[in-house]
């Protein structure tokens, strides 16, 4: 038997069948992502408390909230890679996953993982083939419509091709097929973990800060295959534009944000734009709601205070009406004991469904650099660091605030690793000129997980420095948290918070709006803009270039 039938065969098949098998596909494409109630905790530490979310497919969520709140705990549990505390999730049945730090199997190439993710695609593809060759089989046009439903869905045909245009896209085209992905780079396994996702082509996207290693291009690209995916898709991103573009509701999981009722899961239709008009919104009105409720406790509370003494006979009695007397006074201190009374009711019926007062948001409280001086300068001449960066000529005077951009590889960490002096230069002229000279990392490791946060910050910072609540940068909640404990996103805060306690005379960050919430994002933006010390920032975050009023320089690949 022949079982060498061309893709043409089959997609004849395709137009013969289409009406029967159409119902099927729609109800492939009407698979939602719920949750409900659900609950995570690691040992006392609760992270998520009863949540819910809907997800449906062609409707793309996008999962907001400070850092620590739950955001990739909560991806990992609808992925199934970790397992609930309790409450259900009802999942479509082809899931992926793309977390910070992807995992692969260990001594795997790439070529390893290429195969096994588009496995499934193949052999979708050889089924349908033998099945197209047993068609008038009883029995058998059942299992057709099915196998083809779920070939079209993936675009099984043409899985190769995507994977291939993807590995290129995201800068991975030239990677060896027999490099093993354990020798590649975080960014590089984070984007090669995304390559196979759109090869796949999954029903349903879990993304968990899928721009972080991204430059441009491959955002666009990654902008456009989310746009054109039917299914069901969920991200959670510092990335704003990103959420503009791809996103038609925001969750925003911090309860901090909900007000009067504390609602956890709060939708917002519309992307990131609309969502922050939302946010304002309610953020005026939960803080009126506060102020109207105190104004209201204060004046009940004097009036169960003074009316008894408002209400008191001031003359004595004369000799002809002592009984008037007493009576009026009897109703008299009856209206006062029923006013008292009422009052009270009233304070205790507030003081049940009181409103929270909104929580002072944390935020950059003073300059991220101190006062700028003459010997903050830089002076950059014929740079080459071997296979990584060529700079003919950089100059940065004191105070200046720039903005280096580039794509992937163009080397832009390598040059503030350069700054920092860790990385040594093979050729050229590097001169830093100033007092302190901080570096914000992409990948923040403290070599002291074990200590709390406040106590790892008084051993970098000094005795004689600021606390670290004093800082405003993480919840009091999580000050004696063990710094190993604390979300990618909270590591970063703390690591910030050094560098604003130091105060710096020159300031390196590179990504900076990597893995912190959206509203530290802006914080962070507004207070470079303060800073009066000089300030150099490596970032793709196309939200902060389109707001950025310092200078720019953009580095060029090779």
């Amino acid at each position: 038997m022949d079982l060498n039938i061309s893709p043409t065969r089959v997609r004849g098949f395709v137009s013969r069948r289409v009406n029967h098998i159409l119902a099927v596909v729609l109800m492939s494409f009407l698979t939602s992502l719920v949750a409900r109630d659900i609950s995570k905790a690691y040992g006392d530490r609760l992270v998520l408390d009863g949540v819910d979310l809907v997800a449906n497919p062609g409707q793309h969520l996008g999962l907001v909230g400070e850092n620590g709140i739950g955001k990739s705990t909560l991806l990992r549990l609808l992925g199934g890679t970790e397992s609930l505390d309790s409450g259900e999730i009802s999942r479509p049945q082809d899931v992926g996953y793309l977390g910070q730090e992807p995992e692969f199997p260990a001594g795997a190439t790439v070529a390893d993982v290429l195969a096994e993710a588009l496995a499934p695609l193949h052999e979708s593809v050889r089924r349908l083939e033998q099945l197209a060759c047993r068609i008038q089989e009883p029995g058998a046009a059942g299992d057709y419509d099915r196998a083809l439903a779920w070939a079209q869905r993936h675009d099984a045909w043409d899985a190769d091709r995507r994977a291939e245009l993807a590995l290129a896209r995201l800068g991975l085209g030239r990677l060896p097929a027999d490099r093993r992905v354990a020798e590649m780079s975080g960014g590089e396994r984070t984007r090669l973990c995304l390559a196979l996702l759109i090869g796949r082509k999954p029903d349903c996207l879990l993304l968990d800060e899928p721009t972080n290693h991204l430059d441009d291009e491959a955002m666009e690209f990654l902008e456009r295959f989310l746009l054109d995916q039917p299914g069901v898709v969920v991200v959670a991103s510092h990335d704003r534009v990103l959420l503009d573009r791809v996103c038609s509701v925001i969750v925003d999981l911090d309860p901090s944000h909900f007000g009067v009722d504390g609602e956890g899961g709060r939708r917002y239709r519309g992307g990131f734009t609309a969502y922050l008009r939302h946010k304002q919104r309610a953020r005026q009105q939960w803080e009126e709601a506060f102020l109207r409720q105190q104004e209201e406790l204060g004046r009940l509370r004097l009036a169960a205070a003074t009316t008894a003494r408002q209400v008191a006979h001031d003359r004595p009695p004369r000799d002809g009406d002592k009984f008037i007397y007493s009576f009026k006074g009897a109703n008299v201190q009856a209206t006062i004991r029923r006013r008292v009374r009422e009052a009270e009711q009233r304070i205790q019926m507030l003081e049940r469904s009181r409103v929270p007062e909104p929580p002072r948001p944390l935020a950059f409280d003073s300059p991220i650099t101190s006062q700028p001086s003459s010997r903050a300068r830089i002076h950059i001449s014929d740079l080459r660091v071997d296979g990584r960066l060529r700079l003919d000529r950089l100059e940065v005077s004191a105070g200046e605030h720039l903005l280096v951009c580039g794509a992937n590889g163009s080397g832009k960490s390598t040059l503030l690793g350069v700054l920092a002096g860790r990385l040594p230069a093979d050729q050229g002229q590097v001169t830093v000129s100033g007092g302190r000279v901080e570096l914000l990392p992409q990948h923040v490791r403290f070599s002291r997980p074990e200590i709390s946060a406040d106590r790892l910050f008084a051993a970098m910072v000094g005795e004689q420095g600021r606390n670290l609540g004093d800082v405003g940068l993480l919840h009091p909640r999580d000050l004696r948290q063990p710094v190993g404990v604390l979300s990618v996103g909270q590591q970063r805060r703390l690591a910030l918070a050094v560098l604003v306690a130091r105060q710096p005379d020159l300031l390196l960050l590179d990504e900076p709006t990597n893995s912190i919430s959206l509203a530290l994002a802006s914080e962070l933006e507004s207070a470079l803009e303060r800073s009066p010390g000089t300030v150099v920032v490596a970032s793709h975050d196309r939200w902060l270039r389109q707001r950025w009023s310092g200078s720019m320089y953009r580095l060029d690949v090779g």
